[in-house]
């Protein structure tokens, strides 16, 4: 059985915030959620779309899936039981109302990032 539920996230590096908002949101069609600094969040269909403008290249590694799961916690130590290498423990990278937001970060075979969410 996999710990992974779906994509919870899929994040992008752009060099124009404002005008990969304009593209995503008012060319696409996706919903504006939220924006935070130098981001910001869409919905595509249940997908959040993070658009990050906060440096970085388009294409390296700042363009990451983010996996969700149950409990990072959990799928960490199954999936390290598994020969998974995790650049990141779990640890919580924000807080709302009524829950923490955990991430472990791991790799694929070709260093593409893959963040594992709950």
């Amino acid at each position: 059985m996999t710990p992974v539920l779906g994509v919870a996230q899929i994040a992008l590096t752009v060099t124009d915030l404002a005008r990969a908002k304009a593209f995503y949101a008012d060319l696409l069609g996706l919903s504006p959620l939220f924006d935070a600094g130098k981001m910001s969040f869409l919905d595509a269909g249940g997908v959040r779309i993070m658009l990050s403008g906060q440096g970085g290249k388009p294409g390296d590694r700042g363009t990451l899936v983010y996996l969700k799961v149950a409990d990072v916690r959990t799928a960490h130590g199954e999936l390290s039981a598994k020969g998974i290498h995790f650049e990141q423990p779990p640890h919580v990278i924000g807080r709302a109302a009524d829950r923490d937001v955990w991430l472990a970060w791991c790799s694929d075979p070709d260093g593409n990032l893959i963040g594992l969410m709950s």
